[in-house]
């Protein structure tokens, strides 16, 4: 779990995304890879989750050795143990519950909770979450960050949903006090006129560059 966590520190950007079909599956997460992505969130939102996480995490073997693939939106113990059965290398939930630490935490495989409240930063800590997301992120804002960090000195944030693939919005977070970032559909928002996928390793070269600087 510490390896996984040090990884996630290391490259501190995670994608998140889903789509029913693996050979777009497939090109979004070369691409990002491309770009220097090393975690990519892949997300149970769809009845071809499972067997598209799985295909992802075979060519992941073979094209992607340095990139850590896990899943998110597990809401409860029976999603969690699936995925951990399938290969998740981390776990992401929207929710704070027992039931999916008690899956994830004592196997050693990182989970990392949403929480909205200090209560529920709390109830994570206790439950021994070394990172949490903040969820919805656009609702919460850097400044909820800014204030509640000091009263968990030793946890480490992620928000996801309203961050933005901007040099703001990213300097914005990380000056207030984050670990790492999730982006969702804005970061997939393809330009104008765009083809192939050359834009996307181009927005997280940009990306990573910003989180290095």
């Amino acid at each position: 779990m510490k390896k996984t966590l040090d990884h996630i520190l290391k490259y501190p950007v995670l994608p998140v995304y889903y789509h029913d079909d693996i050979q777009t599956c497939t090109e979004v997460v070369n691409a990002c890879y491309q770009g220097g992505i090393r975690v990519f969130e892949f997300v149970n939102r769809g009845d071809k989750a499972p067997e598209n996480f799985a295909q992802l995490l075979a060519y992941q073997k073979k094209y992607w050795p340095d990139l850590l693939l896990g899943i998110g939106t597990i809401k409860t113990a029976a999603m969690a143990a699936a995925y951990t059965e399938i290969g998740a290398e981390f776990i992401v939930s929207p929710v704070v519950k027992e039931e999916i630490a008690d899956i994830t935490l004592k196997k050693h495989i990182l989970w990392v909770p949403g929480c909205m409240t200090p209560t529920e930063i709390s109830m994570a800590e206790d439950l021994g979450a070394p990172l949490v997301k903040l969820f919805p992120g656009d609702t919460l804002g850097a400044g909820f960050l800014k204030s509640i960090k000091p009263l968990f000195p030793t946890m480490r944030f992620m928000p996801t949903g309203g961050v933005n693939p901007t040099e703001e919005s990213i300097s914005g977070w990380f000056d207030a006090g984050v670990s790492a970032v999730g982006l969702g559909s804005k970061l997939f928002a393809k330009p104008e006129g765009a083809t192939g996928y050359g834009w996307l390793a181009d927005r997280a070269k940009e990306l990573m560059g910003w989180v290095n600087a």
